[in-house]
Parts: C-alpha cells; sequence; structure tokens
C-alpha cells in the first residue's frame, strides 16, 4: 500500500488551542516547555509504523521536529510551527508551517470569532509534494467550525474539514469535546465521520480518538476506519511525557 498525503488544517486540535481561553497549553504549564511523543501505529493489512515527535511550547508559539516510518511508505522528517495570536477578547488567529523531506511544504491558518460561542474558518494549502498526513483528514482544504467555550478548560465542537483543490469530494467531521477531570486530569474526545474518494474509490468510515492529559505525560488511543480515505482501518497509540 501507499500512504502519500498532505498538511491538513488543524481541525480539532488547533480547533480546541485556538477556542481556549488560555490559548495552548504551555500557558497552563509553563515549567514544562518540551514534549516528546511516541506513536505506534497497527494497520489491518498487518503492517505497522512508528512516529517520534519533540516539540517546544511557549505561551502562543509551538515548534516541532518529527520522524514517521512505516514498511510501505518509508520514513520522513518534518519540522514545523504554529502560532496563536489573539487579536480581541473575542477573535483569535493561529498560523502554521511545516516543512518535511521530499521537498514537502504546507501552511495553514485559522481564525475563531465568538465568546463563549464561536465559529471558526480555516485554510490549508500545500505544494502537493509527498507526505505522511499525521492528521488523517482531507489535504488542502477548508474548515469550517462552531462551538461553545464552557469554561476556561471546557470546550464543545462541531467542525468540517473538505478538500477544496483536488476534486476529491473528501470531508471530515468532528465532534469534538475537552473538559477537565478531577486530580488534574484532562479528558479530550473526538468522534469523527469520513466520507469522499480516495486512491483506492469512494471511502467512508467513523473514527474516535481519547485522550488523557495529565500535568506530566498524556496517553492517547484513536481508531480509525479508512484512514487517509485508503482502504485500511488504523489504531494508534500515542504516549508522551512533559519536561
Amino acid at each position: 500500500m501507499i500512504r502519500i498525503r498532505a498538511l491538513n488544517a488543524f481541525a480539532v486540535t488547533a480547533l480546541l488551542c485556538l477556542t481556549s481561553s488560555h490559548a495552548v497549553l504551555a500557558q497552563e504549564r509553563p515549567d514544562t516547555p518540551f514534549k516528546l511523543s511516541y506513536g505506534a501505529y497497527r494497520y489491518s493489512d498487518r503492517t505497522t509504523g512508528q512516529d517520534l515527535n519533540l516539540r517546544w511550547e511557549t505561551p502562543g508559539t509551538h515548534l516541532w521536529i518529527g520522524h514517521y516510518q512505516d514498511q510501505s511508505f518509508g520514513h520522513q522528517t518534518r519540522v514545523g510551527f504554529d502560532r496563536g495570536i489573539t487579536l480581541n477578547e473575542a477573535a483569535q488567529l493561529q498560523v502554521s508551517m511545516q516543512l518535511a523531506s521530499s521537498h514537502f511544504f504546507g501552511a495553514s491558518v485559522q481564525l475563531a470569532l465568538g465568546d463563549p460561542f464561536f465559529v471558526l474558518a480555516g485554510l490549508g494549502r500545500t505544494n502537493l509534494k509527498p507526505y505522511y498526513n499525521l492528521n488523517f483528514d482531507p489535504n488542502d482544504s477548508v474548515t469550517l467550525g462552531l462551538g461553545w467555550r464552557v469554561s476556561d478548560q471546557s470546550i464543545v465542537a462541531l467542525t468540517v474539514v473538505a478538500d477544496n483543490r483536488l476534486g476529491t469530494g473528501q470531508q471530515v467531521w468532528h465532534l469534538s469535546a475537552r473538559h477537565p477531570l478531577p486530580w488534574n486530569i484532562r479528558l479530550t474526545v473526538d468522534l469523527n465521520y469520513k466520507d469522499g474518494v480516495g486512491p483506492d474509490g469512494p471511502a467512508h468510515g467513523w473514527g474516535l480518538t481519547t485522550t488523557l492529559d495529565f500535568r506530566r505525560w498524556f496517553a492517547r488511543l484513536a481508531l480509525d476506519q479508512k484512514q487517509n480515505f485508503e482502504k485500511f482501518d488504523a489504531m494508534r497509540l500515542t504516549a508522551g511525557l512533559r519536561f
């Protein structure tokens, strides 16, 4: 199998950071600016993949370097950054850029307006060079969403990420929520549904990602049908440490 994709518009991760009153995790945990994570992937054709990522966080800005490999795609190294900008009390902007081996370049921008109820719009573009997409949404896409900032730490949102460049009709709907739990634990859940045409023809399927976020570490489990609109299902387990 071949898994070649491009950068998406950071639909859920960017949304939950962008629309938070605290903007990014680094502002909540200034004593832990680094985050090291390792992801293990198992696909329904019995192949496996691995992803290693180091991220540096400061209020409003993230920088990262990562490496992905599997038996079919091969390997790819990537670097990038994203920055959240507060325009006023009810408007936040987030920009992102990423470079990767195989001469890949991608960028995205998102704007959230409103408080406590908000709307979201974003756009992602790449140079269409080979890239293994670890965000699993349509590439070169438009993002639209709406949500409710229940509190400083609790958000509920509905978004759609849709291809608006390559004519695939690919779109992924996300129903996502983040909420604090006792003992300084934060729960993030993303339920998604995809539909569109992939490299093997029409594809549709469900996905569920659950993340438990502690002060110093986090764990994430994701089940995804037709990952990247291909014929293969995937299970992903990721763990990370802040320091």
